[in-house]
């Protein structure tokens, strides 16, 4: 069993806490079995009895238990896996997430913003992007895709205080974004980061953050698989509670 199920079995348990020492486990889940539980408070800046609870909310009987099960999944990784078990995982794991969204916020401000911009940081988010706007304008929403680094840089200037921004990002580590998260955020332009779950800087810059969970994984042949699966369920997430809200508008 991967970590993400352990997570989607008991979720319910977990409070923010909790989320935030997993979501760094699952950045670092290579690392991550050889550090100490007083190694892992604080590099989550968290207390070791709350480390040591979460585990026990996991169902190990300690982080004893719980560091084995990390370097399992390890060698188990380097070894192959199922892979179709990992895609329903990830999926099973962003639909408990979507959960915990505050939809009405995000929907919201799709309502009420002039113009809406969306931007994905690499060719399967632009794919992504597409899709989003698709379906919005179907109610009548219409965004402008950013396509790249200069398109972005380009439009910056002329974006407004009641313009909304959505960014989806695989890793939400894109160092040429974090310049314009700033001025973005300077300027009291609303952002919507869509990204996958872990600690990364576009989720924390932003005010809105939705994550989607896709695991990468690589085949015996040294190809990596990354599912966007789970970002297109986000994406249709976000856009029927948009026409729920907007229909309690009318």
């Amino acid at each position: 069993m991967r970590l993400e199920k352990v997570i989607n079995e008991n979720y319910e348990k977990l409070n923010e806490n909790d989320l935030h020492v997993l979501k760094y486990i699952l950045s670092h889940k290579d690392t991550c079995y050889d550090l100490s539980i007083n190694e892992l408070a604080d590099v989550c800046f968290a207390s070791r009895s709350s480390i040591h609870r979460l585990t026990k909310k996991l169902g190990f009987s300690g982080y004893s238990e719980f560091k084995v099960f990390l370097k399992w999944e390890e060698e188990l990784q380097h070894q192959g896996g199922n892979f179709s078990e990992v895609l329903e995982n990830d999926i099973a794991t962003t639909l408990k997430n979507l959960k915990s969204v505050d939809f009405d916020s995000i929907s919201k401000k799709i309502y009420e913003a002039d113009r809406i911009y969306i931007h994905g940081t690499g060719t399967a988010q632009l794919m992504c992007a597409s899709e989003c706007q698709r379906l919005f304008s179907m109610v009548q929403i219409f965004m402008i895709i950013i396509h790249d680094q200069v398109e972005f840089d380009t439009m910056l200037p002329m974006m407004k205080s009641n313009d909304l921004v959505i960014i989806i990002s695989l890793s939400g580590d894109t160092p040429s974004m974090l310049p314009n998260i700033k001025q973005l955020n300077a300027k009291g332009i609303d952002v919507i980061t869509i990204t996958n779950l872990k600690n990364n800087k576009l989720a924390q810059m932003s005010p809105q953050n939705i994550y989607a969970t896709t695991t990468p994984e690589m085949t015996k042949k040294g190809v990596e698989i990354v599912s966007f699966v789970p970002f297109y369920i986000v994406i249709e997430k976000m856009y029927r509670k948009f026409i729920e809200y907007s229909e309690k508008q009318a």
